[in-house]
């Protein structure tokens, strides 16, 4: 069924990275926002605009009826979620379905099963990718607990089967720590995702976090484009982004990508995700997949030549996707930098109007943000404002580029983590790939120190 009209049940850059794959298709775009984002730059160049709420999301971008009713009046002939608020509610893709709506996503089973972290593992081992030591199911008792922390040896990591960013989780070093700290990471889960479910699987000393973008017909046929290098990261958070990963060879990729890729063509999933690995010592530990678009999706299209938001509206819309496997072709290196509203050195928030904004340009260098000046950043919502992403020939062209275009980026108004990103990019470690998750932390303690 051809899309005349879609409504972007989003807002910030993702929304406007939406509306532009959208216009370049000829459709229609329809933005929903709340009364904070009435000046938002994906409002102003929208077709046509609903407001859906207050500032606060649980009664905007997560009310399920506003948006409903917005399609409703405005005719729209699907949605496209974006990431974060409703992207991975199956209930909220289960009703847009019932009301004759096209859902830009996966299947609602498909979402439902990977966002139970539990359920995902088990389907994971059925589709034969490799996991991580653990629980094969939730933790019912401390007996049960300590069985299986007997079995994996310490230290062993406890997650909520609901969670996400670091809530719910906690790291264990002995069988002294098991029980009370479990009892911490269920009463966190509850709090956080109104779901005490917990699972207990290996702690991973040191590893890197790699992801596999794939994407699917729905139909049994699905490709991988290449892995994503997401270790750096700040309690839990991605910082920046590249691909591909300075640590993966080319064997590697074409082996692991064609376990992904094979996985979801069974699975029948549909549209784009990501399956997110743990990587140590040359082994790939599956932790969780997203069935989603990912806010580090532009490095993939920068190496591929893939827009990844005119393959979800193509497939959503019957028309399967545009390449097959043996026509994906990966060249060159892009590294993304997520820039943030936030102190750089103490990471508090700092929302506030811009006074003066200067994307950086020139070859091969892209910003995806709403920004402009005369802006006011709303004080409700995540801080990151905008993504800078970098393309080279090589690793050591991307970095040269990605420093010009870091001293280039001007927001004035407002703290952002701009100078974080120029002094990591400078780092020694990182010009040699040489970094894990457990990196930025420890670069950021001797920063402190020093």
């Amino acid at each position: 069924m051809p899309i005349k009209k879609l409504l972007i049940a989003n807002r910030g850059e993702i929304a406007l990275r939406i509306h532009r794959a959208c216009h370049e298709m000829g459709i229609e775009t329809v933005a929903v926002h709340s009364t904070a984002d009435a000046d938002a730059m994906h409002v102003r160049l929208a077709d046509e605009t609903v407001c859906i709420g207050p500032p606060p999301a649980t009664e905007s971008y997560l009310n399920i009826p506003n948006i409903i009713s917005a399609a409703e009046v405005v005719h729209a002939d699907a949605i496209h979620p974006g990431y974060g608020f409703l992207s991975e509610n199956a209930q909220f893709a289960e009703i847009v379905e019932l009301h004759n709506i096209i859902w830009i996503g996966p299947k609602p089973e498909h979402i439902r099963t990977m966002g139970d972290k539990i359920e995902a593992k088990r389907t994971a081992a059925r589709l034969g990718l490799p996991l991580v030591p653990g629980s094969d199911g939730p933790l019912d008792s401390i007996a049960d607990a300590r069985k299986v922390a007997k079995k994996v040896g310490y230290p062993v990591l406890i997650k909520a089967a609901s969670g996400g960013g670091g809530r719910g989780m906690k790291v264990v070093t002995s069988e002294a720590q098991l029980e009370s700290l479990m009892s911490q990471a269920a009463s966190e889960a509850r709090s956080a995702f109104g779901d005490d479910t917990i699972y207990l699987e290996k702690y991973l000393a040191d590893p890197r976090h790699i992801e596999f973008q794939v994407f699917g017909d729905g139909d049994g046929n699905a490709v991988h484009i290449g892995e994503r290098d997401c270790s750096i990261q700040r309690r839990h958070q991605k910082v920046l982004e590249e691909a591909p990963s300075p640590a993966i060879s080319a064997e590697q990729r074409e082996r692991m990508g064609g376990i992904v890729a094979k996985a979801m063509a069974e699975m029948g999933y549909r549209g784009a995700g990501t399956i997110e690995f743990l990587y140590e010592d040359g082994e790939f530990y599956f932790i969780e997949m997203n069935t989603r678009l990912q806010v580090e999706h532009p490095v993939t299209e920068m190496i591929s030549g893939i827009d990844l938001v005119r393959e979800q509206i193509r497939v959503a819309s019957g028309q399967g996707m545009s390449c097959r496997q043996e026509e994906i072709r990966l060249h060159g290196h892009a590294i993304e930098c997520r820039i943030n509203a936030e102190d750089p050195q103490t990471f508090a928030p700092s929302p506030g109007t811009v006074k003066n904004y200067v994307a950086p340009g020139g070859m091969h260098v892209r910003v995806d943000s709403g920004l402009y000046t005369g802006y006011r950043v709303p004080p409700y919502y995540d801080s990151m404002i905008a993504k800078l992403i970098v393309y080279g020939s090589t690793r050591e062209r991307c970095i040269m580029r990605l420093r010009r275009a870091l001293e280039e980026f001007l927001v004035e108004g407002m703290k952002t983590t701009i100078p974080l990103h120029q002094q990591i990019v400078q780092d020694d470690d990182f010009m040699r790939g040489d970094y894990t998750i457990k990196w930025l932390e420890k670069w950021l303690e001797q920063q402190q120190a020093g």
